[in-house]
């Protein structure tokens, strides 16, 4: 199985992906991943990874794309791989399905978890995290209406903080901005016969099965 998966923040992207790793076998392969690991080895990418970083520039694609090589290379990729964060326009997508011809292991396909940007909006704003135990709640969905937030593991001694990157005007900026990149990568995933668009708004194992159905079409 050789995927790129996209999701807007909060589609459930991440749970989705950690599914598919333990029944597939194959690894998540996430570009921010690779770049902090790269970073933090201070291998020769790393470092020019680094300097683009710290001159307040983003790193170059064909940095990236070296990223993925490397990692395909490894022994867990040789049955395939979820891509996760890249790519993110149509000139990353044109590379990578050069690179990935390159290495004779083209896409099988593009999975979009989609998901209306008004659930999405309630998901990212309303989600809550117990100070003491690192718990992700939801004041929309955990609990009932009106009813107050409690942590299973910490009871009645839960504080619960909102992230900085959850407040409204933020996720209301980071939907735009994916709407931005992401329709017309859509469009030229669809156009290449690629693209399985699978409703998120449900269950976690009921959005699960969908992608099996969508990956083994």
């Amino acid at each position: 199985m050789r995927i790129v998966l996209l999701g807007a923040p909060g589609s459930g992207k991440g749970t989705q992906s950690q599914l598919l790793v333990r029944s597939y076998g194959v690894p998540q392969i996430s570009t921010g991943d690779l770049l902090r690991e790269a970073v933090s080895k201070a291998t020769a990418l790393g470092l020019e990874a680094k300097a683009a970083m710290d001159a307040g520039k983003l790193v170059d694609d064909a940095t990236v794309l070296s990223m993925i090589r490397e990692r395909l290379a490894k022994p867990d990729a040789v049955k395939g791989f979820i891509l996760d964060g890249f790519p993110r326009n149509i000139a990353q997508a044109q590379a990578l399905e050069r690179l990935l011809l390159e290495l004779g292991t083209p896409l099988d396909a593009v999975i979009l978890l989609s998901l209306d940007l008004g659930v999405l909006f309630k998901r990212l704003t309303g989600r809550r995290i117990c100070e003491g135990c690192g718990r992700v709640y939801n004041i929309y969905t955990t609990t009932p209406p009106g009813a107050p937030l409690h942590c299973d593991g910490c009871g009645e001694t839960a504080r619960f903080i909102q992230r900085p990157d959850d407040r409204e005007d933020v996720i209301a900026k980071r939907l735009e901005v994916f709407e931005a990149q992401t329709k017309p990568l859509v469009q030229y995933y669809q156009d290449a016969g690629l693209l399985r668009v699978v409703d998120a708004d449900a269950d976690v194992d009921t959005v699960f099965r969908a992608i099996q159905r969508a990956v083994e079409t």
